[in-house]
C-alpha cells in the first residue's frame, strides 16, 4: 500500500460506455462520438485538477477501457452491480493505493470547469462527507469523503435526498457546470451548459 497523501484528492468516474449508455440523450441524437465526447470532457477536467493517475475510471466498456489507460488513469473493472457498486469499487481501489480524500463524480459534466472542480473538492475538504447535488437539486453530482473510508452511496433519481439521509453535508455550491449534468437533449441545450461546454463535446456538434 502507497502512503497516504493527506491532501491529494483522487476522483472516480463510473462510465457506462457502448450503445446503451446515455439513452435518453440518444432517443434523440444518437451520436456514439458525442456521447464518448461528453465523458472524456469530465475526465479531462478531473485529470487537469487531480493528475491524470489519480482518476479511477470504473467501466465495462472497451473502448472506454482502452482510452482510460491511454490517459494514464487507473481502470477498474464495473463489477455489474449498477451504479452504486460501479462507485464503491472505484472509490475501493483509490482507498487501497492511499487515498484518504475521495470524489466520485458521474462523467455527465461536459460544461464543467477546472475552477468548479477545484472548488467543490475545497468545499469538501471540510467535511467528512458531503455531496454536491444537481440543479434540480434532487439528484447528485459529486459525492465525497475525506475519512479514508468508503462512503454509503444511493445514487439514481431522488439522490439527493437520500445522501443527505445517509448523513453526508448537502453541499449547495454556484457552480452551474458541476451541477448541471447532460442525459437528454433538453440538459445539453441549457444555457448554463452551453456557456462552459468542453472543447470534446463542442467538437462532436460540430461547433
Amino acid at each position: 500500500m502507497h502512503e497516504p497523501d493527506p491532501h491529494a484528492w483522487w476522483v472516480v468516474v463510473p462510465v457506462k460506455g457502448g450503445p446503451s449508455a446515455k439513452s435518453r440523450l440518444r432517443a434523440s441524437l444518437d451520436d456514439a462520438t458525442l456521447v464518448a465526447a461528453i465523458v472524456h470532457d469530465t475526465l479531462a477536467v478531473a485529470t487537469s485538477v487531480v493528475g491524470s493517475a489519480r482518476v479511477v475510471v470504473v467501466t465495462g466498456d472497451a473502448h472506454e477501457t482502452e482510452y482510460a489507460r491511454a490517459e494514464g488513469h487507473a481502470v477498474v473493472a464495473d463489477p455489474g452491480a449498477g451504479i452504486d457498486g460501479a462507485c464503491l469499487v472505484g472509490v475501493e481501489h483509490a482507498l487501497g493505493h492511499g487515498a484518504l480524500r475521495v470524489a466520485v463524480l458521474l462523467g455527465d459534466h461536459p460544461a464543467l470547469t477546472p475552477v468548479e472542480l477545484t472548488a467543490a473538492l475545497k468545499a469538501g475538504s471540510r467535511h467528512t462527507t458531503c455531496f454536491v447535488p444537481d440543479a434540480d437539486g434532487t439528484g447528485t453530482a459529486l459525492l465525497a469523503t475525506t475519512a479514508g473510508v468508503a462512503p454509503e452511496v444511493s445514487f439514481g433519481a431522488g439522490s439527493a435526498a437520500r445522501h443527505e439521509g445517509l448523513g453526508h453535508t448537502r453541499l449547495d455550491l454556484d457552480l452551474p457546470g458541476l451541477r448541471h449534468d447532460v442525459d437528454d437533449e433538453a440538459s445539453l441545450a441549457e444555457r448554463a451548459v452551453q456557456r462552459t461546454l468542453g472543447p470534446r463535446t463542442r467538437h462532436a456538434l460540430g461547433r
